[in-house]
């Protein structure tokens, strides 16, 4: 956390994925340790910036070319698991979490709100979900969409471009280390979300606002 600024907050930015759904890296690890799929060949898949995953997070290649790689790496191993049924499974919808949606919705009208979220490119499967997340947010970047990801600073920037504001008046909120220290860099206010309700806790010490501690109901 980083709260030295001079300028008054004016924005809060969100992540999705481990921040208002349940954290799709631990999805992620689920799966592969209960497909057989080694760590480093995961590690492969998913981690790199320039790996399968972060190319069609940026859209660089689609649904076809990523299962394709995913099936160049995986079956070597001897996993019977397809990059296709990755996917159809990846598109099964995430588990939201109705606190932090809670305060989403609590800011809107104070506050200007803004999503950067790393995500792939929607293919109208398996998207069925209780409620649209990006509906909460004034202004919605998809790494999908644009062609950048975390942590390349010219996300953060364009989001900050689009909801009108200077970096130093945002405060952004995330699950991910590397995430977080580059926004920091550009001079936001930053704030890890873990499992705990610390991330509510610190978001309203910065705000100088009492934040609900409720469970949204979203169905």
């Amino acid at each position: 956390m980083n709260d030295a600024r001079t300028s008054p907050i004016r924005a809060a930015i969100f992540d999705i994925g481990g921040v208002l759904t349940v954290s799709p890296v631990h999805r992620i690890i689920d799966f592969c340790r209960r497909h057989g799929i080694p760590d480093e060949v995961r590690y492969a898949i998913f981690a790199p910036h320039d790996g399968p995953w972060g190319r069609f997070e940026r859209s660089e290649i689609g649904p076809e070319a990523f299962a394709a790689e995913f099936d160049a790496l995986v079956h070597p191993t001897g996993a019977a698991v397809t990059g296709r049924e990755f996917l159809e499974w990846f598109g099964q919808g995430f588990e939201p979490r109705p606190e932090m949606i809670a305060v989403v919705r609590h800011l809107r009208g104070r506050l200007r709100l803004g999503c950067i979220t790393n995500n792939v490119p929607a293919d109208g499967r398996g998207r069925e979900r209780p409620f649209d997340p990006y509906e909460l947010f004034d202004v919605v970047v998809e790494s999908s969409k644009v062609g950048l990801r975390k942590p390349d600073p010219r996300i953060y920037l364009l989001a900050c471009e689009q909801l009108g504001i200077a970096p130093a008046e945002a405060v952004f909120l995330d699950d991910l280390g590397e995430n977080l220290k580059a926004a920091r860099a550009l001079g936001m206010v930053t704030i890890k979300v873990d499992p705990s309700p610390s991330a509510i806790d610190e978001l309203e010490r910065i705000l100088g606002w009492p934040l609900p501690r409720q469970h949204e109901d979203l169905s």
